[in-house]
């Protein structure tokens, strides 16, 4: 994790199964670009939701994800203010997404967490 992040943003979503190669596409090659661009925005990763088992209690489990969407990406931010930002604003309206990618998402969840540290005190080392 970038030292300086402060706040993790969450955008996951489906994606029409028609529209997905355009999706990835756009996402990798603009999307995730102008965003990185935004003062605040320190790093992007996508995943995508991939079958879960554990072990909890010494039996290896299947835990199901139902309802959860396919694709995430999660935005490593220095300030939680970063997606009400101007800057934020025209960077997600740049390029094919607005026309060629969103109207085709559906499944939709923003999620901002505080990022917690155990940072050692200043001075410490």
């Amino acid at each position: 994790m970038h030292p300086d992040a402060r706040y993790l943003f969450t955008a996951s979503m489906d994606v029409d199964p028609e529209r997905e190669a355009v999706f990835n596409q756009v996402y990798d090659t603009e999307h995730i670009p102008f965003l990185l661009k935004v003062p605040g925005v320190l790093a992007v990763t996508r995943a995508t939701l991939a079958p879960l088992e554990m072990s909890i209690g010494g039996q290896v489990k299947t835990i199901a994800a139902e309802g959860e969407p396919k694709y995430s990406a999660v935005y490593e931010l220095a300030d939680i203010g970063v997606v009400t930002s101007p800057a934020w604003a025209a960077a997600v309206e740049l390029g094919r997404w607005p026309t060629e990618v969103r109207p085709y998402t559906r499944n939709r969840r923003h999620t901002m967490r505080k990022v917690m540290r155990n940072d050692p005190p200043r001075g410490a080392g």
